[in-house]
């Protein structure tokens, strides 16, 4: 029999739902890591589907409103 008292806990990573703070453990049972529900990943797809989530250009191409 493995002798298991010495043992410490495992140590869960927890981070914060990047939709609304709360706290979400991050293991493989976490359905939608790294947001703590579907609500908050649904919010988040569609902040990004709406283009209000980009990732911002390093050097934004020169562009001339005057050209079609």
């Amino acid at each position: 029999m493995k002798n298991t008292s010495n043992s410490a806990p495992e140590k869960i990573t927890e981070i914060a739902c990047p939709q609304c703070g709360k706290s979400v453990p991050w293991k493989e049972e976490q359905r939608y890591r790294p947001f703590c529900s579907k609500r908050c990943q649904m919010i988040d797809f569609g902040d990004w589907a709406n283009e209000r989530n980009t990732i911002p250009l390093e050097d934004p191409p020169d562009w001339d409103e005057t050209q079609d």
